[in-house]
């Protein structure tokens, strides 16, 4: 059996009086890509940042590689360990880019932090190389890049230090849908080449279909269902996934029903 690299066992997290997160569990095997899906609010997002440390759990556990990050880590060697072993590629690589900054630059500056003292000329070019980019990108500013280069960049930055897993949160919903393919293709041979293990943040099922192997379905802050992406995707259980399943327009949709669908699941008959 693969390397277990993440395991999240019963994690809560509040804010106020709403329960964002709720005993949410699961695990991610090495080279393993697992889907987390839902509506906006379900609770998907700030349970990968709370993977990733950007927000802290309540109550529960994560270990990456069997090692606790639920707790500060104490000491700049201490966080950028943690850093590497997981890392985030947000929706909009614009924001998550320094505008002032090319891309070798961007690169070479985190090869930099996490790697002191080493050559990085080498591991550039294959970090670039890796990622679908060529020597003409190499000083571009963000700006002078299209959507699709920018993520890619982006992917290069995370895999640059070498992480254990890529939260990918909503990593292709801004970008155009062929452009789409190109990222999620490229995501995929990554996948097989390095043994990174994926976690994609999406509310969108056909992205799940095509690149995950298993699936969680969120709502409100609770996993309703959970299995294989086939599985999962061919006979959902819950009437929630079904939902989602059924909203996706197609020919014969019909939006009326999808809203008499969800008045039903939100105020079921006693």
């Amino acid at each position: 059996m693969a390397e277990t690299v993440l395991q999240v066992s019963g994690i809560h997290r509040r804010f106020g009086s709403v329960r964002a997160v709720d005993d949410v569990s699961f695990s991610l095997a090495r080279g393993g890509a697992l889907g987390i899906v839902g509506e906006s609010g379900s609770g998907k997002t700030t349970t990968a940042r709370i993977v990733v440390g950007l927000e802290g759990a309540d109550a529960g556990r994560v270990l990456v590689r069997g090692h606790e990050r639920t707790g500060r880590a104490r000491g700049r060697a201490a966080r950028l360990a943690r850093a590497r072993e997981v890392q985030m590629v947000f929706q909009d690589p614009f924001l998550s880019l320094d505008p002032r900054v090319g891309v070798e630059a961007a690169l070479r500056e985190t090869l930099r932090l996490h790697f002191p003292g080493a050559h990085h000329s080498r591991r550039l070019a294959e970090l670039l190389d890796q990622v679908g980019l060529g020597d003409r990108a190499r000083d571009a500013l963000p700006r002078q890049l299209s959507g699709g280069q920018r993520q890619r960049v982006a992917i290069a930055r995370a895999l640059a230090v070498e992480p254990a897993i890529l939260v990918l949160d909503e990593a292709v919903a801004a970008l155009d849908v062929s452009v789409q393919a190109q990222i999620l293709n490229l995501l995929a041979d990554i996948r097989a080449e390095t043994g990174v293990g994926y976690l994609f943040i999406t509310h969108d099922l056909g992205v799940v279909r095509c690149v995950t192997d298993d699936v969680i379905v969120m709502r409100q802050g609770r996993i309703v269902e959970s299995g294989s992406t086939n599985q999962v995707l061919s006979a959902p259980q819950h009437p929630y996934t079904r939902l989602l399943l059924d909203s996706v327009p197609r020919p014969g949709w019909d939006p009326r029903a999808i809203v008499a669908a969800r008045r039903a699941l939100q105020h079921p008959t006693p």
